[in-house]
């Protein structure tokens, strides 16, 4: 059994993204946006939850904004174009669950740019079935 309990282990993650768990059909991540940063404009071809653990951000989700914070929860279809803006003064933290896998099981990117240099060089792929 894999247990977790996320919003302290959300909380004590430095990094940018962590995946925890990786299953046949979906997938647990863990990211931490800093102040003034953002995961980044994109579109997954896998459906996506995100629930927020502390911070306040904007969620931009098929063109349409909202503020997010503790305890808000987002769903990105597969297909939509989506971003997720720290605009507050603390680190904005967040659990992510991605329908099926989006991300190498196990993958740990300390930074956005580690994160996107890894996806660029096609060493963040998920497993295949």
């Amino acid at each position: 059994m894999e247990h977790f309990t996320i919003a302290t282990v959300a909380e004590q993650s430095p990094d940018f993204r962590r995946v925890l768990w990786t299953g046949k059909h979906t997938q647990l991540v863990i990211m931490t946006v800093p102040p003034g940063g953002e995961i980044g404009e994109e579109i997954h071809e896998v459906d996506q939850i995100l629930t927020f653990v502390s911070g306040i951000g904007k969620a931009v989700v098929g063109g349409r904004t909202r503020k997010v914070e503790q305890g808000d929860l987002v769903v990105v279809p597969a297909g939509t174009k989506h971003n997720f803006v720290n605009d507050g003064a603390n680190p904005l933290v967040l659990y992510t669950v991605y329908g099926p896998p989006e991300h190498a099981d196990g993958a740990v990117h300390k930074t956005k740019e580690e994160a996107d240099a890894a996806e660029e060089a096609g060493k963040d792929e998920p497993p295949t079935a």
